[in-house]
């Protein structure tokens, strides 16, 4: 029975840099530093300050959740907390989350975690998912699921084929950024889906000038068009505060917006 070597900062932080496709002699130009020390800092011969970990973490885009594990593998103590969104601590931020959910309405509005989970929603968005099966609303709720799974909102969407590789490309993006495997994994997930047919999939749709690509669902027989927006938080110091991701669906057409005002009480 053999015993794993522990993973040193120096092997990581050369991970990091290869993933971002710098050479050590730019990641020193960049971090202030010299290839020399930062050859020295990923063969171990040479032990990093806990401000270079952060410095050289800074510069190779590191999500915080891995400059913590940076710091540990460097013999530092972590920086960043990783509070639970249900903790007394975070009362102030779950309701400024609602306080925007709320206020989005009626259009919709969500917040998901990192794997896409959904930790907050608006009733715009519970419109959007009225009459999907029990199997799919039973939590933790994902929002790649719901969107993506042939009972889910796949059959109801007109232009799947186009939002679909949007959303697989999104997270293609997100894996190549952060090494995630719960990611991967529902990445890999959703990617095997079959793509629902719809009659007349493939005719080109009405000229619309959109601003961008538009997510073409149906409600209760009706055709709406949203564009999407995601909004996270400037200089997080927490990781789950990190890993959270404000997405709004914003009305595309005048007919989108007359009919969800129509529907506000």
């Amino acid at each position: 029975m053999t015993t794993a070597a522990p993973v040193t900062v120096g092997a990581l932080l050369r991970t990091w840099r290869e993933r971002r496709g710098l050479s050590q002699l730019e990641l020193a130009g960049r971090a202030d530093s010299s290839s020399r020390h930062i050859s020295f800092v990923e063969t171990g011969r040479s032990r990093p300050s806990e401000e270079m970990v952060l410095r050289l973490a800074d510069h190779l885009d590191v999500p915080m959740r891995d400059r913590n594990a940076l710091l540990v593998a460097a013999g530092y103590a972590p920086r960043y907390a990783h509070t639970p969104l249900d903790s007394p601590s975070m009362e102030v931020l779950r309701e400024g989350l609602e306080r925007l959910l709320t206020g989005y309405e009626p259009y919709p509005a969500l917040v998901v975690d990192s794997t896409y989970n959904v930790v907050a929603a608006n009733r715009g968005i519970l419109m959007l998912m009225e009459g999907l099966p029990e199997h799919l609303l039973a939590g933790p709720l994902n929002a790649m699921r719901l969107t993506l799974h042939p009972e889910g909102l796949a059959p109801r969407i007109h232009n799947l084929r186009e939002w679909r590789g949007h959303l697989l490309a999104q997270m293609e993006r997100q894996i190549a950024l952060a090494r995630s495997a719960p990611l991967r994994a529902l990445y890999e997930e959703v990617a095997a889906y079959p793509v629902p047919e719809r009659p007349g999939d493939g005719e080109p749709d009405e000229a619309v000038p959109y601003i961008a690509l538009p997510l073409r669902i149906e409600h209760d027989g009706h055709l709406l068009s949203f564009v999407s927006s995601i909004s996270t938080f400037n200089t997080p110091m927490d990781v789950t505060v990190a890993e959270l991701a404000i997405e709004t669906l914003l009305p595309a057409d005048p007919a989108t917006v007359k009919y969800l005002r129509s529907l506000a009480p």
